[in-house]
């Protein structure tokens, strides 16, 4: 089976706020994205609503037909409760500070492992699946796995930045948290710079690999080849 397409709208949300008002949709696009293809709908909404605000999520959740994955900091209450309200098919638990930019490092596992794990028994009670962001580091694997989440989304920052210099040795620690993920029964995600360039590449070596969460590439991308042909490229180099 190949990996599904989840898109993150967070750049559409941007787009959408820098003139307020309501154009463009976002639920519009939430649906146009899943009937060109895409297999989920992401949204990472920040303290600051700088672009997904807590109301999208609610109003996604009555539209999405697919997957709703809510990604954000599970340090901020607000962003707990939303999860817990809205129930979607995923949380992804990133590890934010205020005002950061865009997400640039995973969890230690290990030394969070004591809140990792009470906020996963939490959303699982709710039937929330979990995904824990890390680095492509074994023991941080293994952490995540202790934690009880049920899946881990490797953040792929380092290998989209190496790729275009030595694509063996940029997906070489991706390989290794991969098959140690598939070893010790987690089910494994990726997300952040991936595109069209190096996508193919990363999905053919990535054992076992479930779904990729790709937005602001992608939403670059539709500003040349239009959005249905874009989600359209996606889906072919997962296959």
């Amino acid at each position: 089976m190949s990996a599904r397409l989840s898109v993150n709208l967070n750049k559409v949300a941007t787009l959408r706020n820098s003139r307020g008002g309501n154009n463009p949709d976002l639920l519009g696009v939430a649906e146009d994205v899943e009937r060109f293809g895409a297999q989920g709908i992401t949204v990472h909404p920040r303290p600051d609503e700088r672009h997904i605000r807590y109301a999208d999520v609610r109003a996604l959740k009555e539209i999405v037909t697919t997957e709703l994955n809510i990604e954000g900091n599970p340090c901020e209450k607000k962003f707990v409760d939303l999860v817990l309200d809205v129930r979607p098919k995923q949380v992804t638990l990133v590890p934010d500070t205020h005002g950061q930019l865009t997400s640039d490092h995973g969890w230690d596992t290990i030394k969070h492992k004591g809140l990792l794990t009470k906020l996963t028994k939490s959303f699982q009670s709710a039937g929330i699946r979990v995904s824990l962001f890390v680095d492509p580091v074994e023991t941080m694997v293994e952490g995540a796995k202790e934690t009880g989440a049920d899946r881990i989304e490797l953040y792929t920052e380092a290998y989209a930045r190496e790729y275009p210099r030595n694509p063996k040795r940029a997906i070489a620690p991706y390989v290794k948290a991969a098959k140690c993920a598939n070893k010790i029964g987690l089910g494994l995600n990726a997300g952040h710079d991936l595109d069209l360039t190096n996508l193919a590449f990363f999905a053919t070596q990535i054992p076992k690999l479930l779904e990729v969460s790709i937005g602001h590439a992608l939403i670059c991308d539709a500003l040349y080849f239009g959005l249905k042909k874009t989600i359209r490229e996606y889906r072919v180099l997962l296959r």
